[in-house]
């Protein structure tokens, strides 16, 4: 019995081990992207990972955000830049008004990484349509260098492969390190779900965080405003009064934390250092 429990603790600590070495906050770089059409989902998460960003065992992670990166499905965008702005102040850029320049600041970021030995992990909020896009774009600046093992994007979702263009989706698929993990909006299927129905208290973890609730207000305001509105997603859980913020489950894939349960595992955690 004692040399089962000891087997099962360390192969407890090589799992946490390799989930601490998947993403190097020394170096590395996050690009958390969404594409904010026509789910309003993309807003409850981009409060989430501004929380995560609190956390005093996430405060140092470099990282950068980039709104409007869909790809080619039907309907109208949810405008989130009052969010991004309150969320992330500098740290994000417009694809959806800005496409060029969004490119050419990702790519800015994504050079200075990987000159210091830094590699660049994608949580595609999304579609893969801007990834591919300015991944071309870095292979024809630096044909030498190995995308295959420094440039990963995680995927949670089958709807957000369906409406990637096609040659786009391949293309990542097949040039960089492509990781496709379990749907972020159920529970028990070895990913966070974040995705609930029932209302979460979430102002009780924000007593002493005034900033961090004015940003939970206005994602959850923005939400309600533009949730099934002039044919946009309805989303049923938002609508009912709980929160969505799946999208989330890429980001903990990356820095290891897809051990989080739910919604308010996810709550308890950021309120415990």
């Amino acid at each position: 019995m004692f040399a089962f429990s000891v087997l099962l603790l360390f192969l407890i600590h090589q799992d946490v081990a390799s989930q601490e070495n998947r993403f190097d906050k020394r170096v590395d770089l996050l690009l958390a992207q969404f594409d904010c059409k026509t789910d309003v989902d993309d807003l409850h998460t981009a409060a989430a990972f501004a929380t995560l960003l609190v956390h005093p065992d996430f405060k140092d992670v470099h990282y950068h955000s980039v709104v409007g990166t869909y790809g080619i499905q039907e309907g109208l965008y949810v405008p989130p830049e009052a969010l991004f702005e309150l969320a992330f102040a500098s740290h994000w850029s417009d694809a959806h008004n800005n496409p060029q320049s969004a490119q050419q600041e990702v790519l800015g970021k994504v050079n200075t990484t990987l000159s210091k030995g830094g590699d660049i992990w994608i949580a595609d909020a999304g579609q893969s349509n801007f990834s591919a896009k300015w991944i071309m774009a870095l292979v024809e600046m630096h044909p030498e260098l190995d995308v295959k093992s420094r440039v990963h994007i995680v995927q949670h979702s089958n709807w957000n492969e369906e409406v990637t263009t096609p040659d786009l989706l391949e293309y990542v698929k097949t040039t960089i390190d492509y990781h496709k993990i379990p749907d972020g909006n159920a529970v028990g299927n070895g990913t966070p779900g974040f995705r609930s129905d029932e209302k979460i208290r979430w102002q009780k973890y924000f007593e002493h965080s005034n900033d961090l609730k004015k940003v939970w207000e206005l994602a959850i305001a923005i939400g309600d405003q533009y949730n099934g509105k002039e044919g946009r997603y309805l989303n049923a859980s938002i609508a009912a009064g709980g929160l969505d913020f799946s999208d989330l489950s890429e980001i903990c894939y990356i820095l290891g934390l897809e051990n989080i349960k739910d919604g308010n595992a996810f709550f308890e955690m950021i309120s415990t250092p």
